[in-house]
């Protein structure tokens, strides 16, 4: 089985696990810092992987690492995790959970490319026609700047892409051009 397959399964079960315990928001928590713990020290996500380190010292660095931390379902999550031997799915299956934390919720991410900084009003805007269009309960707007834009916008939503752009018009008209 994929490893994305089995990360999709153990956050499933996860989520299942934080709502039977009223614990969602406080696991979704521990998920956002581990993901964090490791996009800031790789050599966690290395040992994690490692089929070398004994699982004993893998559970004892989590614990070193998140003890007191992190909720109690959240630290028996990781141990048993680390001792089925599919400590190599930690980090993924974090970011799993936070996907489908945020499928749950309502919560969508969306990314505008612009080539200038977004005023208030257009950030208001985004949000809103993105939540108007995919019925989404919160928007999570990443912001990007790209002076090569000349002008306008590009908006990312999923594998969505709505190009609004000066460059992106003037390269539909080169390839019109040399097409014909």
């Amino acid at each position: 089985m994929s490893d994305t397959k089995v990360a999709t399964r153990y956050a499933k079960a996860l989520i299942d696990l934080a709502n039977e315990n009223n614990a969602l928001e406080a696991i979704m928590n521990d998920m956002v810092l581990l993901d964090r713990v490791i996009d800031e020290n790789p050599e966690l996500e290395a040992i994690m992987n490692n089929p070398i380190v004994s699982l004993d010292k893998k559970v004892g660095i989590l614990n070193a690492v998140f003890a007191g931390n992190v909720n109690a379902v959240t630290s028996s999550y990781f141990k048993v995790l680390v001792n089925k031997g599919r400590s190599d799915v930690l980090y993924s299956t974090a970011k799993e959970f936070i996907r489908q934390y945020q499928v749950q919720k309502g919560i969508v991410k969306a990314e505008v490319t612009s080539a200038t900084a977004l005023t208030e009003e257009a950030r208001t805007t985004f949000k809103a026609i993105v939540k108007k269009e995919l019925g989404a309960e919160e928007v999570l707007l990443n912001e990007k700047v790209d002076d090569k834009l000349i002008g306008g916008f590009i908006l990312k939503v999923g594998d969505r892409q709505f190009d609004a752009s000066m460059s992106g018009s003037l390269s539909k008209l080169r390839k019109e051009f040399a097409g014909k």
